[in-house]
């Protein structure tokens, strides 16, 4: 299982010689840019865009007013998510946010695998789910094709899959589960087409009634760093 968390680098010695601490990473720059709440899933639930030179690159925040949480996701990556999403659980408790790249990102050649983030305790915790793009050049474009939902119980990753249909897969959802492991009894997934079960995302919407990344372009910054980028 994997969650967003912070590691520190302590200095250790071994056989009397010093292992130096790892390097502190490059500072980020600082860009003189008002927040944009890109995604609103409710009233108090919402992610923003923060210290950011584009819409597709600066630091995401989970945040949650009523419950004083305020978590990064990550730089450069769920800002560019291009396909549909819904958040549709009314208690809140379970979210997915799913990542993506930056358009100019260079993917080796076997190409890039990108996840989506689940939470089923209102967004205190994120664990990384599985990947729902593999192996593609241009994740930016290619997440373009997908449909993400949550549930109050299961999370829909569907990929368009020819002119007129998507392949879905599902994920159970049920408090702490890790979705990298053998299912818990009575949990469990499954992969259809959406043609054959065409309502399966009858009834869910996002309350704020939101279901795509929305960005101002024309913010940016007044005096962008030079030497740090």
């Amino acid at each position: 299982m994997k969650t967003l968390s912070i590691a520190f680098g302590l200095t250790l010695l071994v056989g009397g010689c010093a292992i130096p601490p790892p390097k502190q990473p490059k500072e980020e720059p600082l860009y003189d840019v008002p927040p944009q709440v890109i995604y609103r899933i409710n009233d108090h639930q919402f992610i923003s865009l923060e210290n950011y030179r584009d819409c597709t690159f600066g630091n995401t925040y989970y945040n949650d007013s009523q419950q004083g949480i305020r978590l990064e996701l990550g730089r450069g990556t769920f800002e560019n998510y291009r396909g549909r999403l819904i958040n549709a659980d009314p208690s809140g408790r379970n979210i997915v946010i799913p990542s993506s790249r930056p358009p100019y990102y260079g993917c080796p050649d076997r190409g890039c695998n990108v996840s989506f983030y689940y939470s089923t305790d209102g967004g205190q915790t994120f664990q990384k789910g599985d990947y729902y793009i593999r192996n593609r050049q241009y994740p930016y474009e290619q997440s373009a094709n997908y449909i993400v939902a949550a549930s109050a119980d299961r999370i829909y990753i569907a990929k368009k899959w020819g002119p007129d249909d998507y392949l879905v897969d599902q994920y159970p959802l049920i408090p702490g589960i890790d979705l990298s492991k053998e299912y818990p009894p009575g949990a469990f997934g499954d992969r259809f087409a959406a043609s054959r079960r065409p309502n399966y995302l009858d009834g869910l919407r996002t309350p704020s009634g939101q279901e795509y990344i929305s960005c101002d372009d024309s913010i940016r910054p007044v005096n962008p760093p030079k030497s740090k980028q």
